[in-house]
Order: structure tokens, then C-alpha cells, then sequence
């Protein structure tokens, strides 16, 4: 198996990647927005060249933040993106408050700081991609106060500029859609991971069905031709054969595919053999997913029932009829049937099987498990379920 490659992003950064290229395209528009008001806004300077050296940094910062903000093959990517976006606050935040190095303050307190408003607020971007709506709602606010300060707005006009407003919506926005993009890539995550789980049961299945249980089958048949002491080496092969059948029948049935309603049909099915035949309607039969498994648990557990007591050569039917407002599964077989009072009996045995494997799950449904052939002997054994759909 080759190693994980050392760049690769983790989920939450992978799903952050397209918004982080997709800002550095917005941060190089800025950039040239500022680079077009110092043109022309550089005539009104007190200190030009300064102006220039400041406007020059903005271009070289604006270059380096780009590029390792687009990357998303860096040894450790969620530290560069964090000290990048440090950076860029400290940037923002010192060129904000050298304005009144190279401009007078008749100038810029009518007039935008020396980066602009609209560079700033790459800053706030990169802090609501990185820490989500709280961070870039705060960073918002940090810079547009700042501004403000600067400016000496803390008047009644204050409330009339958009700086604040822009900038704290820039950052909420932003903040809320990384959110989003992280919470989407979690759930994909972990429907792959569903997915290659229920992949690998279903393989692991195959290869059981394959070999152990067809060798548990050939020595129980081989066990009940030689007869004698190898009769109860067949009947306990014979009981692990069913107990990893209803083992393999369970994993399948646990597999969580994420919808609220199945199609009880194919939990049945999966229990045909050449002695066990299944019959169901021709449409699919949704019922809820609970009640799909314990419906098939409880089908399970009477077929295990036929294996063990209603003889070796003994067939099984399963029937499900669905009527609309109740599904009906009927579980017959043509054994030895029940002896009057049997179940009782191994009630009081402790032995459960029956009263908490088939009658407790069904009751627990709110339905009714029957067994329509109680006291008959020779003619087979008849259970009915029927489950309303309320």
C-alpha cells in the first residue's frame, strides 16, 4: 500500500480550496483597483514617494498571499493559510494607519484610507474561509473601526458610511459558505466511508457463503448419512451454519443507506436456497428502515427455527403480501411441525428464541405474530406476521 502523500489537504481544507482560489482572483482585482486610485489620488499627497513604496508593498504582499492562499499542495497547508491571513491583517491594519504619513488630514477624512477599502477587505475574506462567520464577522469590524479611527469619523456620519456594513457582510457571507462547503465534505466523507463499509461486508460475505458455510453444509449432510456419533457433529454444524447465516443476513441489513424508507423485498430474498423458496410482490414493498430489519430479524430467526427442528429434508415458504395498509409475511414449512405444548415448555426452559426473536419483535411493531399451525404435528409449521403500516 504506497503512503498518503505528505501535501495532501484533510477534508475540511479540500473543501475549502475552490473559495480560497476563487478570493485570490478577487484579491488581484482589488489590487488593481488600488493601484488605479493611488494614480490617481497621488497628486494630493503630502509625501508621494512614500505613497509609492507603501503602494508597492500592497503589490508585493498582494503577490506573495495569492499564490500561497491558491495553493493546496503545501506541506502543511491550514499553518500557512493562518499565518497568511495573520499577515494580511497586519498589513492592512499598518498601511490603514500610515494614511496620515503620506496624506494630510483634509485629505483622508473625507477620502479612502491609502489600501482601500475594497483590498481591506481581502483580509476579512481570509478570515471568514479560516475560522468561519464569527471570524470574519470580527475581522469585519476590527478593520472597519480601525478605518474609522483613522479617519476620525466616531461622529454622527459614521453611521452614514458603508464601510462597516460592507465589510462585516463581506465577511458573514464568506464565512457562512466555507461553513457550508466544510459541513458538505463531512457528509460526503462519511458516506464513502459508509460505502467502502458496506462494500467490504458485502465481500467478506461472498467469501464466508463461498467456504465456511458451504463446508458447514456438507458436514452436516455427510454427518446425518454416516448416522450415529457423527449425527450430532451434523446437528451442531447444522446450528452454525444457521447462526452465520442470520450473522451475515444482520450486517447486511444494518448497512445504513441513509434513506428513511427500503424495500423490504430484497432483505427477504436473500434468504432463498434450494430449501428455502420466497415469494413477493412484483413492486417494491417501502417500508421504514427499522422496521425493514426487525421485520427480516424476526424472519430470520423462524427460519433458523426450520433448520434446527422441522427435519432434514424439510422445506420452507416465505410469502410477503402487501395490502395497502398492512405488509403480511408468512412462514410455512412442510417438517415435523410443533408438539402441543412445545413452546411453552421451552419457554419455561429458558430457551427464547421464539417469544423474544419472532413474537417480541413483532409485537414490538405493533403488529401481530400468529402461528396458525400450533398443536398440529406432521403437517408443518405456519407463522404469520402481520405489521400495520401506521
Amino acid at each position: 500500500m504506497h503512503p498518503a502523500h505528505p501535501t495532501e489537504l484533510d477534508p475540511a481544507d479540500a473543501a475549502t480550496a475552490p473559495l480560497w482560489r476563487a478570493v485570490q482572483a478577487f484579491r488581484l482585482v482589488t489590487l488593481a483597483y488600488a493601484v488605479g486610485q493611488q494614480i490617481a489620488s497621488v497628486q494630493y499627497y503630502q509625501n508621494q514617494r512614500l505613497s509609492w513604496l507603501f503602494i508597492a508593498l500592497m503589490v508585493i504582499w498582494s503577490g506573495i498571499s495569492a499564490l500561497l492562499l491558491a495553493q493546496w499542495h503545501t506541506p502543511d497547508t491550514a499553518r500557512t493559510r493562518t499565518l497568511v491571513t495573520l499577515g494580511d491583517h497586519l498589513v492592512v491594519l499598518g498601511l490603514i494607519a500610515a494614511t496620515p504619513l503620506v496624506a494630510d488630514y483634509s485629505w483622508y477624512h473625507g477620502h479612502q484610507p491609502l489600501p482601500t477599502t475594497m483590498w481591506s477587505a481581502n483580509a476579512v475574506m481570509s478570515a471568514a474561509i479560516l475560522r468561519g462567520p464569527l471570524a470574519g464577522v470580527a475581522s469585519g469590524l476590527l478593520i472597519a473601526a480601525t478605518i474609522i479611527t483613522m479617519r476620525q469619523q466616531w461622529g454622527e456620519d459614521v453611521w452614514a458610511d458603508a464601510t462597516a456594513p460592507v465589510l462585516v457582510s463581506v465577511g458573514l457571507a464568506l464565512g457562512l459558505a466555507a461553513s457550508t462547503a466544510r459541513r458538505a465534505q463531512e457528509q460526503l466523507q462519511r458516506a464513502v466511508r459508509l460505502t467502502a463499509a458496506a462494500e467490504e461486508r458485502e465481500r467478506l460475505a461472498r467469501q464466508v457463503h463461498d467456504g465456511v458455510l458451504q463446508i458447514l453444509a456438507y458436514v452436516k449432510r455427510r454427518g446425518i448419512e454416516i448416522g450415529g456419533p457423527a449425527t450430532e457433529l451434523a446437528q451442531r454444524a447444522g446450528e452454525q451454519e444457521v447462526a452465520l447465516r442470520r450473522l451475515i443476513s444482520e450486517q447486511g441489513a444494518h448497512a445504513d443507506t441513509g434513506e428513511t424508507t427500503v424495500d423490504l423485498r430484497p432483505l427477504l430474498t436473500a434468504h432463498a436456497t434450494p430449501g428455502v423458496v420466497v415469494s413477493t410482490p412484483g413492486e417494491p414493498v417501502p417500508i421504514g428502515r427499522w422496521t425493514a430489519q426487525e421485520i427480516a430479524a424476526a424472519v430470520t430467526a423462524t427460519l433458523t427455527n426450520v433448520e434446527l427442528h422441522a427435519g432434514p429434508d424439510a422445506r420452507a415458504y416465505v410469502l410477503l403480501e402487501d395490502t395497502g395498509t398492512e405488509v403480511i409475511v408468512s412462514v410455512r414449512d412442510d417438517g415435523v411441525g410443533i408438539p402441543p405444548g412445545r413452546l411453552a415448555e421451552a419457554e419455561n426452559e429458558g430457551r427464547m428464541g421464539v417469544s423474544r426473536s419472532i413474537t417480541g419483535r413483532i409485537t414490538a411493531l405493533g403488529g401481530i405474530a400468529e402461528l396458525l399451525t400450533a398443536g398440529t404435528v406432521g403437517e408443518g409449521t405456519e407463522w404469520e406476521f402481520r405489521i400495520p403500516r401506521s
